[in-house]
C-alpha cells in the first residue's frame, strides 16, 4: 500500500504543458486582489475586499463593554460571526444563513484575530468582527481575514502585526509535484489537498492552520513556504490599501483645515 496521500489523480489536469493553472496564472502567483477600508460609516470600522471572484465585506464593532458573562479581567473578548450570502454560490441557494459550518468558521476566525490584536489594551472590553461573504469562488476563509484585518485597522483597533491569510495546494506536472497558491474554486474541487494558513509574516508567527484531507510528509513542507510566500505578498498588498486611506484621510483633513 502506497503511504502517499495525495498522488495524481485522473481527470482534470490542473497546469497546462506550459506551467500555467485553468485560469491562466503561474503557480506561484495570486488572483487579483482589491480591497477598500472605511465603505461604511456606521461600524466603528469597515472593509471590502475581493480576491479573484471571492468577494467579502467586514465590519467591526467596538471596543466596548462586554457582557458580564464573557467579561475577562484582564483581556479582549472577540465576538465573530461569519456567514455567506444565500446567492454567494450556487449550492446555497436553498440553504439557510448560517448553520454548523458557519459557526466553525466563526470561531477559526475568532481564534486567528484573537492572535494578532493586543488583547491586554482592552480589559473587560469586546470586539465584534462581522463577515459576510458576498461570492465564493475559493478562499472564502482567508478572504474573510484579509477582510478582517483591514476592518480592525480602520476600526483603529491595535495589532500586532498584518494578519494576513493564503490558500496552498499541490499539483502534478510530468510526474513532478507543483505547490499552487491562492487556489480557486475549481481547484478546490479537483480533489486535492488544500492547505489555509493564517500568519503574521512581518514577525514570522502563524495564528491558525488547517488541511482540507492528508498530505503526505514529503510534500507538506513545500505547500507550507508556497502559503506562507502567499500572506506575504498579500500584506505587501493590504500595506498599500492601508497607506492609501490614510492618505486620503490626511488630504480630507487638510482641506478641510484650510476652509
Amino acid at each position: 500500500m502506497s503511504s502517499d496521500f495525495n498522488v495524481k489523480r485522473p481527470g482534470l489536469e490542473l497546469l497546462s504543458s506550459q506551467g500555467l493553472r485553468l485560469d491562466g496564472r503561474r503557480p506561484n502567483e495570486l488572483r487579483r486582489i482589491q480591497c477598500k477600508l472605511g465603505v461604511f460609516t456606521q461600524p466603528d470600522g469597515s472593509a471590502y475586499i475581493e480576491q479573484g471572484n471571492t468577494k467579502v465585506l467586514a465590519a467591526v464593532y467596538g471596543p466596548h463593554q462586554a457582557a458580564k458573562s464573557k467579561s475577562l479581567q484582564d483581556s479582549v473578548v472577540i465576538n465573530c460571526h461569519y456567514s455567506m450570502a444565500t446567492f454567494s454560490t450556487g449550492e446555497r441557494k436553498k440553504r439557510p444563513r448560517g448553520g454548523r459550518k458557519s459557526e466553525a468558521i466563526s470561531m477559526q476566525l475568532t481564534q486567528a484575530i484573537t492572535t494578532a490584536i493586543k488583547k491586554e489594551l482592552y480589559p473587560r472590553s469586546q470586539i465584534d468582527v462581522y463577515l459576510e461573504v458576498l461570492q465564493a469562488d475559493g478562499g472564502a476563509y482567508s478572504a474573510s481575514v484579509n477582510a478582517a484585518t483591514l476592518a480592525l485597522i480602520d476600526a483603529g483597533i491595535p495589532m500586532k502585526a498584518y494578519l494576513c491569510s493564503c490558500t496552498a495546494s499541490i499539483a502534478w506536472k510530468d510526474g513532478k509535484p507543483e505547490p499552487l497558491v491562492d487556489v480557486s474554486h475549481v481547484e478546490e474541487s479537483a480533489g486535492g489537498s488544500v492547505l489555509t494558513v493564517s500568519s503574521l509574516p512581518s514577525i514570522n508567527s502563524v495564528a491558525w492552520v488547517d488541511m482540507s484531507q492528508r498530505l503526505h510528509a514529503d510534500y507538506l513542507s513545500v505547500v507550507m513556504k508556497r502559503a506562507m510566500q502567499g500572506c506575504r505578498d498579500i500584506e505587501v498588498i493590504l500595506d498599500k490599501a492601508v497607506r492609501e486611506h490614510l492618505g486620503e484621510s490626511w488630504t480630507m483633513s487638510d482641506d478641510a483645515v484650510a476652509i
